[in-house]
């Protein structure tokens, strides 16, 4: 059925670390762009996703920001998460909040000082209708689902509450139904097959930085980056040749990154490969080298060093 309305705006996702947020855009997407790991703050800067959808006589066409978990703190790196956050929780036309339903702490309002004091200062800053999405119900039963959709229900701050699996996919055809009633008319923002505005090198860098996240689980810090130095499409070859640099902090954490014989850095290398691969397209040659640069993360000028800017 032709849409007769047609729709565009910014919904800024939302929530704590390790919410879900990342998967959802990847998900909604139906594209693996942002990185994703099990360890909180993956997400470190404010990613823009494009999706055109069509149902209920709207057409819509739905900007999306994924966003770094809401958190306070000392630190150049936290500052900088944070501040990415609040600015798209003050710049959007509809706000989705995320809340885990596998966290006790999330299940209520107010069930733990934290989560509350982090929640609130993103609901202030919002002046934008606010929806509220209960993530991992495929690892809830329902009877505990229930009081929790009931008291935040309770709490009259938001529109609606959509329970969904941001992994499996459940309930999201609700969720952009939901979003695309709420964005003001008119044309679309972006070109018909946009999907975001990060560039191909900034993908790629995160990819690997995925890697890093996941084959290393808690054996490194979160002072690690990923900086691509050189990106070369070959025409001719219908390739791409990628070189990177690894960014940590202390000579014992590069220790970490190359592994023994060089093991880790190479298993880090071939899943990145991979990945970027399927993002692209087309073959990847990925050449990766880990360089200690001290301290990056604890000023400004090491944060922009590494892109974050």
């Amino acid at each position: 059925m032709a849409a007769d309305t047609t729709r565009a705006g910014i919904c800024a996702i939302l929530g704590l670390p390790n919410a879900g947020k990342s998967t959802l855009m990847n998900q909604l997407l139906g594209m693996r762009l942002m990185a994703v790991s099990p360890r909180p703050q993956t997400t470190r800067n404010r990613v823009l996703g494009v999706k055109n959808v069509s149902a209920d006589g709207v057409a819509a066409q739905i900007v999306f920001l994924d966003t770094p978990g809401a958190q306070r703190g000392a630190g150049a790196m936290r500052q900088y998460m944070r501040e990415q956050t609040l600015a798209a929780a003050g710049d959007c036309d509809v706000a989705l909040f995320l809340l885990d339903m596998t966290d006790p702490a999330q299940r209520a309002p107010g069930s733990m000082e934290g989560v509350a004091a982090a929640l609130e200062e993103l609901t202030r800053t919002v002046a934008a209708p606010m929806l509220l999405a209960l993530n991992k119900i495929d690892r809830v039963p329902k009877p505990a689902l229930l009081p929790s959709l009931e008291a935040w229900n309770g709490t009259g701050r938001f529109e609606e509450l959509i329970p969904i699996s941001a992994l499996k996919g459940d309930g999201l055809d609700r969720l952009e139904a939901a979003i695309a009633r709420r964005l003001p008319e008119g044309p679309h923002l972006y070109p018909e097959d946009m999907v975001t505005d990060r560039a191909e090198r900034f993908l790629a860098a995160e990819l690997v930085r995925e890697q890093v996240f996941r084959q290393l689980g808690d054996e490194l810090p979160y002072a690690a980056a990923v900086v691509v130095e050189d990106f070369r499409e070959r025409p001719e070859r219908g390739d791409v040749v990628i070189s990177a640099v690894v960014h940590v902090e202390r000579e014992s954490q590069k220790g970490i990154v190359v592994g023994k014989g060089g093991q880790r850095i190479k298993a880090i290398g071939s899943a990145g490969r991979a990945a970027i691969s399927q993002l692209l397209g087309c073959p990847v040659h990925l050449l990766l080298h880990v360089k200690v640069s001290p301290n990056w993360s604890s000023g400004a000028g090491g944060l922009r060093a590494m892109g974050y800017e």
